[in-house]
């Protein structure tokens, strides 16, 4: 039993909401919580005092991590650099020079009390010169940190993996090597972002770049390789962060990926299935739901949206004019989506566009059931993947535009709402609260 079905017998049986968020899109990167989240809200002075705002905490430094949250703490990552503000361009653009960010920088952690949005502790995991560039839509702290409520795992890429307990101690750190991340046949150097996942006693990495890209699984407890498989000829470059699915039959790793989406078994890191890619920059998580898994990406030529069923093996390519493989339940060739995350919700998949084009098709079938435009009015891009509670869902822009729609087979927006502030990361929820992550501050929105 997954966790959409789990969510939803949660709220048929009034089960208490969801607490913990303890990485990139909460409880198996689903984006789903159990809670009363609310409607409208106002963090925006230009347009009025607070509404439904419980606290704002300033964080230091340029970062696109997202906030986790375990129990009563919410921990963020940020890369602070000396001598002044790092520079940020957002928006819908072309250029891929890489930004003018090589000075000195520290890679910090930091933990704080979800209820009051006080600073418990913070920790600098790294202080020096990036030993990558990055892009000048991106961050030196591009991802989001992982915990397990024990440990907290933080990998920077390039500046290394570190692991804390709770209570910011380091227990153990490895560097894994510059990983020179860009588009493939390329000299730029765009930066790292796929987050790291803890399954169990297991830490998973996918660590891709133009040469040499792996994905590895370490032992939580002190940081042991377990076993580490390469990815050269199956991905020259990518920005996101893998996934496992747990079923009866299996357990695997599904890392989305350019030119090949792969499989891989979690206990020996054999390859079981792949699939040929669309976009060409792959960013977005895969997802489980409605018993397939979804994987999207887009850029260049195609941008094609996935639905593969769990038990599948071997070359899952669609090939012109043939039936789909076995392996493959349905494919949307031009869905779009390029930055976010799909979110499977209530049967239904909503996959959106970096320019706020939402399509939302039946998980089960593949049949579209609508296709729109989100929000009217200066939005910028969509990068934030989008998260959803209590028959509501969330869609941020760039520009601190939130959209609420109900979920469901129609179109139905329910609110327009301002953070008043650039959001680049997703959101986290957590007992009835939405944190939302923005340029310069962490925000608790509560009624």
């Amino acid at each position: 039993m997954r966790t959409s079905l789990l969510f939803a017998l949660a709220a048929l049986a009034g089960d208490p909401p969801t607490v913990n968020w303890p990485s990139f899109r909460g409880p198996e990167a689903s984006g789903v919580a159990v809670a009363a989240t609310p409607l409208t809200w106002n963090a925006d002075p230009t347009l009025g005092p607070d509404k439904n705002i419980r606290w704002k905490t300033p964080i230091p430094g340029l970062s696109h991590s997202s906030p986790i949250v375990w129990e009563d703490r919410l921990f963020v990552a940020t890369a602070v650099k000396t001598g002044g503000e790092a520079d940020l361009k957002v928006g819908l653009y072309g250029s891929g020079d890489s930004a003018d960010d090589d000075t000195e920088q520290r890679w910090a952690i930091y933990s704080l009390d979800k209820k009051t949005g006080k600073i418990l502790w913070e920790k600098t995991a790294h202080q020096g010169t990036p030993r990558a560039r990055r892009h000048p839509k991106a961050t030196h702290a591009n991802t989001t940190l992982a915990t397990d409520g024990k440990r907290l795992a933080a990998f920077f890429g390039s500046e290394g993996l570190y692991v804390y307990d709770l209570q910011g101690q380091l227990l153990w750190k490895k560097d894994l090597g510059v990983l020179d991340n860009g588009p493939a046949g390329t000299t730029l150097q765009w930066g790292y972002a796929g987050s790291p996942i803890i399954f169990k006693d297991k830490l998973i990495l996918q660590a891709d770049q133009k040469k040499g890209s792996f994905l590895a699984v370490l032992g939580i407890e002190d940081g042991k390789e377990l076993w580490r498989t390469s990815r050269d000829g199956v991905c020259t470059a990518s920005w996101a962060t893998p996934n496992v699915v747990e079923t009866a039959e299996r357990t695997q790793i599904i890392c989305n990926g350019f030119p090949f989406i792969a499989s891989y078994d979690l206990a020996t890191g054999k390859e079981l299935w792949r699939l040929k890619s669309g976009g060409d920059l792959p960013t977005p998580t895969p997802v489980y739901g409605a018993g397939l898994i979804f994987v999207t990406n887009a850029h260049g030529n195609q941008a094609p949206l996935y639905a593969i069923r769990p038990d599948a093996q071997g070359d899952l390519s669609p090939v012109d004019g043939q039936p789909l493989r076995p392996g493959l339940a349905w494919s949307e060739s031009r869905n779009g989506a390029y930055m976010q995350t799909p979110l499977v919700y209530e049967g239904l998949i909503y996959s959106c566009s970096d320019y706020g084009v939402l399509k939302v098709f039946a998980a089960a079938t593949g049949k579209l059931q609508y296709a729109q435009r989100l929000g009217t009015g200066p939005m910028g891009g969509f990068s934030a993947s989008p998260v959803a509670a209590g028959g509501k869902i969330y869609f941020s822009s760039e520009l601190g535009v939130v959209l609420v729609l109900k979920a469901g087979p129609r179109y139905e927006p329910l609110a327009t709402n301002s953070l008043g502030d650039i959001v680049m990361a997703s959101a986290a929820i957590s007992e009835n609260v939405l944190y939302y992550r923005t340029r310069h501050h962490v925000i608790a929105v509560a009624e």
